[in-house]
């Protein structure tokens, strides 16, 4: 015979919930952060040349500093 409640769905989401991690807070996790990728003389290799805002796409685009330039959302695991 089953314990009922305990083993039942409620069991079963509260074990979803610590596998997604629910029981952490905001405070707990990073900011993400906007990361400026792109190519460079350098390095012709699509890489990370730095957080936006502390890097311009637009200004390295047109002084021909990088191309193939794109900003994506980092989220710190």
């Amino acid at each position: 015979m089953g314990k009922g409640y305990a083993e039942g769905p409620a069991a079963e989401e509260a074990e979803a919930a610590r596998e997604r991690g629910d029981h952490l807070t905001l405070a707990d996790r990073p900011p993400p952060r906007r990361m400026v990728w792109g190519c460079t003389t350098d390095d012709p290799e699509p890489h990370v040349i730095g957080e936006l805002g502390e890097v311009d796409p637009d200004e390295l685009f047109s002084s021909g500093g990088a191309w193939g330039i794109h900003v994506e959302l980092e989220t710190p695991a």
